[in-house]
């Protein structure tokens, strides 16, 4: 059996798990620690190790970490769900120091696109797939031949001179209390715009609201075919794991 390790950082909680890389499952059970309040770079590496020990993860395992920030180069250029002191941090840096091994690091949208793209919902879709997790924002990942464009940031698109997410979230579904009908409406502008800048293959729909699927994805109506994300809350960790199984072959 092949293993990596994914760990997803969040604002809550730091969630990691050994991954088989042959059926992108986990292999045995995954370990949540709170995030630490606050959640300095330093005390957020710490906390990573405690995952990493309590996995008994072996130096030859390769392991990704995602972060809820665009990574650039190894780099958060900014950070606006954990401490602000992340901005400009080298992560890779960062993690080698206190783990005492070099990781790989990728947002957390990025990591769960790759996840659905290798192992789940687009796994053979040749071309170009575009992953989008609606929660309280839009995060996105564009991915080419199983091949990521990191840092897309989709959900920021302006769309008759509003952001993206703060129109068609899940998150803004649930704040003004829009039926399925209505929001489905602002989905099919949001995927309308996104539809016609790539021409994508496929659109993967994913975060929480992705369980009820059958309630919206049929009223939207598109060139490109949509699907429900199959992975859901395991993806990061998975692609992640994956994307560090890749590189270490490299």
């Amino acid at each position: 059996m092949k293993l990596a390790c994914g760990i997803d950082i969040g604002g809550s909680g730091v969630k990691g798990a050994l991954v088989d890389l042959t059926t992108g499952t986990y292999s045995g059970e995954s370990v949540l620690i709170k995030t630490p309040s606050p959640a300095t770079p330093d005390a957020v590496a710490q906390v990573c190790g405690q995952v990493l020990e309590t996995l008994g993860v072996t130096p030859e395992i390769p392991v990704g970490i995602t972060f809820p920030a665009p990574i650039v180069h190894g780099r958060v250029p900014f950070m606006a769900n954990l401490d602000p002191s992340w901005a400009g941090i080298d992560v890779v840096e960062l993690m080698d120091r206190h783990l005492g091994r070099t990781i790989v690091a990728l947002n957390d949208a990025d990591a769960a696109g790759l996840g659905e793209a290798i192992y789940g919902a687009a796994r053979g879709v040749p071309g170009v797939v575009i992953v989008t997790t609606l929660g309280t924002g839009i995060g996105s990942a564009i991915i080419n031949d199983g091949i990521l464009l990191p840092n897309s940031e989709l959900g920021h698109l302006e769309i008759d001179g509003h952001d993206a997410e703060t129109q068609a979230s899940a998150g803004q579904k649930t704040v003004q209390n829009l039926d399925w009908v209505t929001w489905a409406g602002r989905l099919q502008r949001y995927y309308s715009h996104v539809e016609m800048l790539f021409s994508p293959d496929l659109f993967v729909i994913g975060g929480g609201v992705s369980a009820n699927h059958e309630k919206f994805l049929p009223l939207l109506n598109l060139r490109t075919p949509v699907v429900p994300a199959i992975l859901r809350n395991t993806a990061g960790i998975v692609g992640a794991a994956f994307e560090a199984a890749r590189e270490s072959r490299a």
